[in-house]
């Protein structure tokens, strides 16, 4: 009978709230994942320093492998979803959906009933990230042009349609 080498375990990453010494690592981490836009570092850094109870850090092996960049819309119970970041070291461990769980379990998630991102038609892997996580968690999703190439961007970025995923009711009352 002859032995199977088993493939090591990957070490899934620590995911916490992101801190302002983390906004050049964070700021890196997004300018390798394309096509995320990149914003400036003291973006990122303001993100982390200011947003860190809506924002998600991933952390392996002491670098940063995952970001999630969020903020509660002003007088809604939505939770918006800006960026999603995972290196390359760090795909296909389901990162990107654990980020999402982590953040809707945080206390200032507590009264968040829809999560809402924008995804152009071409990211696939924010489609799949998106619609996937829905799925998961018995959400309803959809989606509409919301800020348009020309009406917007002035032809300068393709549209971003605004992903909804309304939340089931059990799950909005526990976040």
């Amino acid at each position: 009978m002859s032995k199977q080498k088993l493939k090591p375990r990957t070490q899934m990453p620590r995911l916490r709230k992101p801190e302002k010494r983390d906004g050049a690592a964070i700021w890196e981490l997004v300018r390798a994942c394309k096509p995320l836009d990149e914003n400036s570092m003291y973006c990122n850094l303001i993100q982390a320093d200011h947003f860190a109870d809506t924002c998600v850090v991933a952390e392996l092996d002491g670098d940063i492998v995952g970001w999630i960049s969020g903020h509660i819309v002003p007088g809604e119970n939505t939770v918006f979803v800006w960026q999603v970041a995972v290196s390359e070291k760090a795909r296909g461990m389901g990162l990107g959906r654990a980020m999402l769980e982590e953040l809707l379990e945080r206390d200032a998630c507590d009264d968040v009933e829809r999560l809402q991102t924008t995804i152009t038609e071409d990211n696939a892997a924010s489609w799949a990230l998106f619609r996937s996580f829905a799925r998961s968690m018995g959400g309803k999703l959809s989606d509409d042009p919301h800020y348009e190439r020309e009406a917007h961007f002035d032809g300068h970025h393709d549209t971003e349609h605004m992903v909804t995923i309304t939340l089931p009711e059990p799950l909005a009352r526990a976040a």
